[in-house]
């Protein structure tokens, strides 16, 4: 039986034996006058059922899933002859690549060599007995866990105890996942950025003005040597970013205040909707958008004022991502502004305020914290964007401060050099990840001055 099938099958036999438990708990409390004798209610008892029958089974299943393909794969590896044993990692991924297409029917059985059929054979017996004992083997734990459970429903045991435990270990391990995922992908970044650093200069890297990791194959090769100086990766992406802001953030705030303190009820109802739908957008749509509308209209006007302007510009890139991060600081700006206790608009009116100076001088002084946190979560956004910038900005790696100009940011560059099948082992590839460690650093450093924003305006208004 498949996962897919597995898993719901698990629930449902979780689910009886909370039924069977329940109705224990209660049929051993009538004898003793009632549920008011049991030590905990049957919900705990019926809960702890099937904690027990669903836990045990779905982490066997969940590790099942995560090692059987490889263990599989190991197996009919070392079952072929020597002469067609596989002698580095890549042989190997094409060898299983082809005997598994001819175990699923997709290769023909007469164009591969005997060797190769014989572990296409080999491949589907062992993923059948793996189907069938893992489906044995799951159900079996489920089914022993329930009974075991059933057999534990006594007065004298505190199951809420028991579930509470259960349920704080589970909750530990669902944050401990979290955590360590955030350790392991910072680790292995690390460890992929020491490995270019030990290809290329840091130095280089950190102080370089141009931008061409285009390496040769061959020492001889024309262009053999590679330029790996991130600035102008940077600047390409502080400058979108900052035409991103510079639209999103007085256009999203202002937008927010109309909402909040002087839109109608019937007004917010139709505006806020019609703007927050702008985030659901599709990023290739603003791309199309960006390149087929916004680049060649501000070629045009730039061109009948006499300026040079690109087909592709970092303008166009930063206004459509300006209107596309609107959303992030209007919806987030609008929801604070409207937590602000109403007590500060009543005290300061009461003092003889107008509408606009409570505005400036206590709403938004208050709402403060909460706006900074949406514009963060904006500008995170922009820097992070790669479609838009593809399609409207183009791939230049060019050093400048022109908004006019073709350039392109971190993210981009990562994409690229990451495409198609690539060797983790030449400074081509891994200069993204020294690229994903520096700019992991620097939205780091963004939200550590926003944090601190956050921190200084919320000590002075809570």
């Amino acid at each position: 039986m498949q996962t897919a099938n597995l898993l719901p099958l698990v629930l449902v036999i979780a689910v009886v034996a909370y039924a069977l438990a329940y109705t224990r708990s209660r049929s051993v409390a009538e004898p003793l006058g009632g549920i008011r004798n049991l030590k905990a209610l049957p919900f705990y008892y019926a809960a702890r059922a099937a904690l027990w029958c669903a836990i045990p089974a779905l982490i066997l299943l969940g590790a099942w899933a995560a090692f059987e393909g490889k263990v599989i794969q190991n197996m009919v590896v070392s079952s072929l002859p020597a002469e067609v044993a596989p002698q580095s990692p890549g042989e190997a991924s094409l060898i299983v690549s082809q005997i598994s297409n001819v175990a699923e029917g997709k290769l023909d059985p007469t164009r591969v060599p005997e060797a190769v059929l014989g572990a296409a054979d080999l491949l589907q017996n062992l993923r059948a007995e793996s189907s069938n004992f893992k489906t044995t083997l799951v159900i079996l734990i489920a089914v022993l866990g329930s009974a075991f459970a059933w057999t534990r429903v006594q007065p004298h045991i505190n199951a809420r105890e028991n579930v509470e435990r259960t349920l704080r270990w589970l909750f530990f391990a669902c944050a401990a996942v979290a955590i360590l995922t955030t350790v392991g992908i910072v680790l292995s970044v690390i460890f992929e950025t020491v490995r270019f650093f030990g290809k290329v200069p840091i130095t280089e890297f950190l102080f370089g003005t141009s931008w061409s990791p285009q390496t040769a194959l061959r020492a001889d090769q024309v262009g053999s040597d590679g330029a790996f100086g991130m600035i102008p990766l940077f600047t390409g992406t502080l400058l979108i970013s900052a035409i991103a802001l510079l639209v999103a953030v007085p256009v999203g705030l202002m937008s927010a205040i109309y909402l909040s303190e002087y839109a109608s009820k019937r007004g917010r109802a139709i505006i806020k909707p019609l703007l927050e739908m702008l985030a659901g957008v599709p990023t290739v749509v603003y791309g199309f958008f960006a390149a087929l509308t916004v680049a060649p209209f501000i070629a045009g006007v730039a061109d009948m004022i006499g300026l040079n302007a690109s087909v592709q510009s970092a303008l166009a890139a930063g206004l459509v991502m300006g209107v596309m991060i609107i959303p992030f600081v209007s919806s987030l700006s609008d929801d604070v502004i409207n937590a602000v206790p109403q007590n500060l608009r009543d005290g300061s009116l009461a003092l003889g305020a107008t509408q606009a100076e409570t505005m400036k001088n206590v709403i938004f002084p208050a709402a403060l914290p909460g706006i900074m946190g949406g514009i963060m979560l904006a500008a995170s956004r922009a820097i992070g964007e790669t479609m838009i910038v593809v399609m409207a900005a183009g791939l230049a790696a060019n050093l400048t401060a022109n908004p006019l100009d073709s350039v392109t940011t971190v993210t981009v560059q990562i994409v690229t050099l990451l495409t198609g099948d690539q060797e983790f082992d030449s400074a081509k590839t891994l200069a993204a990840f020294a690229l994903g460690m520096m700019l992991f650093i620097v939205t780091l450093i963004l939200n550590i001055i926003a944090l601190h924003v956050v921190r200084k305006y919320r000590e002075q208004y809570d």
